[in-house]
């Protein structure tokens, strides 16, 4: 068992690939077979597995959230922090905050157009953990 926490700063609202980071994290476990579990530690960031080549998907996929989630709904009773406060915590439980991941070859054995992605929900950047824990 391996474990290592990797610190992410977002840039605010939108996705970033930590494909990189987290196989790095994979590499240095020395596990060639196994899972990587891949944990985000807050509850207005979450991770996504998603398309890697065109950027169009993400976009896509924040203009979903946009539309079912808005930011300032009056529906909303906590608001402690702004108006996107609950769209932020909504989009988390609605996109997961974990993956679990097969290892192979050293790698996680992620299809061809595959990527990690932080989620960020908020709209200023965040600095936030990711716990990434390979077994095998």
């Amino acid at each position: 068992m391996f474990q290592e926490t990797l610190e992410i700063t977002t840039r605010g609202r939108g996705t970033l690939d930590i494909t990189r980071e987290v196989d790095a994290v994979v590499a240095r476990s020395g596990v060639t077979t196994g899972l990587c579990h891949v944990f985000v530690q807050h509850t207005s960031a979450s991770l996504i597995l998603c398309e890697n080549a065109d950027p169009d998907v993400r976009h896509d996929l924040e203009q979903w959230f946009a539309r079912q989630v808005p930011d300032g709904d009056p529906r909303y009773r906590h608001s402690l922090e702004g108006p996107d406060d609950m769209a932020a915590h909504i989009r988390s439980i609605l996109s997961n905050m974990d993956l679990s991941l097969p290892v192979s070859g050293g790698r996680c054995a992620l299809g061809t157009w595959q990527g990690i992605f932080l989620y960020e929900h908020r709209h200023h950047g965040h600095r936030r953990r990711v716990v990434v824990t390979v077994s095998g």
